[in-house]
C-alpha cells in the first residue's frame, strides 16, 4: 500500500526549547513514518526576518540537529533545505501571477503587521504563495499543521484551484492534519512559552540551565500546587503520577521545582547527548542527499507545469 505524501517546513528561527518541541516537534516525530515524508528547512522565508548570514546559517544547521536528536531518521524522511530546490521560487510566482491582491491582504501574518503600523515587506506579502508552492510541487497529500495555521492550506487549495482552471488539473490540493493541541506550554514568567518573551526552558539545555530556568518560574504564592509548574510537569508524567509527588511536598515550590528540574533533565538528556555526537558536516551530508532527492521530483513536476503554461517550446 502507498504511503500518502506529508510535507512539513521548519523556519531555522534560533534555540528551540520545549514548547516548541511538544507543539510541533514531537508530533511531527511520533507520526512522520507512517508517510512519505519531506522535512523542509525553509530558508527562504526565514529571510523575511533574519538578516545576520551567520546567524541564518548557524540556525540552518541547529534545526536539522535538533530534529535529529528528537528522533527523525534522514533515511525515512527527505530532509532538504527550500533554497537548494529553486523549482520553490519559480512555482511561486507562477502562483502570484494567478492570485489577486486583495486576496493575498488577507493573509493573517501580512494582517498582524499592518495592524500593528509595522511596514510589511513585499516577501511577506507574498509570502503565501510561496508556502504553497513547497506544498504542491511535491504532490503533497498531507500537510500537519496548528489550529491556528489552516489558513497556509487554504492558500495552497486556492493556488492549485488557480492553476488547475488556467491550465487543466495539474495539482493535488492537499488535506491539512491539525495537530492534536497540548494547549499553551508556559514559559516562565506565566505567558506563553516564547523566544520574543525571554521565558522559555530550551529543549538542549545542560541541567545547570534547566535549573536556572525552572527555580525563575513566577508562582502564586496563595496557592498549594504552583501552576505554571504543574502545567510543564504534565508534559513529562501523567496526572497520576504527579499527584502523590505534588501530595508530599504541598505548598513546598523548591521541593517541586526540584522534582521538575530531575525529570527535565531525565527527559532531555539523551537528545541533548545524541545532538552533541552529530557534526556540522553530517548535516551538510543529510541535506545535500535530501536535496538530491527533493530535486528529483520537484524537477518532474515542474517540466510537466512549464509544458502546461507554454514557457516549454
Amino acid at each position: 500500500m502507498n504511503k500518502k505524501r506529508l510535507l512539513t517546513g521548519l523556519q531555522p528561527s534560533g534555540t528551540i526549547h520545549i514548547g516548541n518541541y511538544f507543539g510541533a516537534l514531537k508530533p511531527f516525530v511520533d507520526t512522520y513514518s507512517e508517510y512519505e515524508s519531506h522535512l523542509m528547512i525553509a530558508d527562504l522565508h526565514a529571510l523575511t526576518s533574519v538578516r545576520d548570514p551567520q546567524v541564518l546559517r548557524q540556525n540552518i544547521i541547529d534545526v536539522v540537529k535538533d530534529y535529529i536528536a528528537a528522533g527523525v531518521d534522514p533515511k525515512e524522511a527527505i530532509v532538504f533545505k527550500q533554497s537548494d530546490v529553486p523549482e520553490h521560487t519559480e512555482l511561486a510566482w507562477m502562483f502570484e501571477c494567478l492570485v489577486t491582491v486583495p486576496f493575498l491582504m488577507q493573509a493573517h501574518a501580512y494582517k498582524d503587521k499592518t495592524a500593528k503600523g509595522i511596514e510589511a515587506s513585499a516577501g511577506l506579502f507574498n509570502y503565501p504563495m510561496l508556502m504553497a508552492a513547497d506544498i504542491l510541487l511535491y504532490d503533497t497529500e498531507v500537510v500537519p499543521v496548528g489550529e491556528d495555521q489552516r489558513q497556509h492550506i487554504e492558500y495552497a487549495r486556492e493556488a492549485a484551484n488557480k492553476f488547475n482552471l488556467a491550465y487543466g488539473e495539474t495539482f493535488t490540493a492537499p488535506q491539512e492534519m491539525i495537530l492534536k493541541a497540548v494547549g499553551i506550554v508556559p514559559g516562565t514568567d506565566g505567558q506563553k512559552m516564547s523566544k520574543s518573551y525571554k521565558n522559555t526552558i530550551p529543549l538542549f539545555a545542560t541541567k545547570d540551565e534547566i535549573s536556572k530556568a525552572v527555580m525563575s518560574i513566577v508562582t502564586d504564592s496563595g496557592s498549594d500546587i504552583p501552576e505554571n509548574v504543574y502545567a510543564i510537569h504534565k508534559l513529562l508524567r501523567s496526572e497520576a503520577e504527579l499527584a502523590p509527588i505534588y501530595e508530599e511536598h504541598k505548598g513546598k515550590y523548591k521541593n517541586i521545582k526540584e522534582a521538575l528540574i530531575e525529570d527535565l533533565e531525565t527527559f532531555s538528556a539523551p537528545m541533548r547527548e545524541k545532538r552533541a555526537s552529530i557534526t556540522d558536516n553530517d548535516v551538510k551530508e543529510i541535506l545535500n542527499e535530501g536535496s538530491i532527492r527533493a530535486r528529483e521530483r520537484a524537477s518532474l513536476k515542474m517540466k510537466e507545469v512549464r509544458m502546461k503554461t507554454g514557457i516549454t517550446i
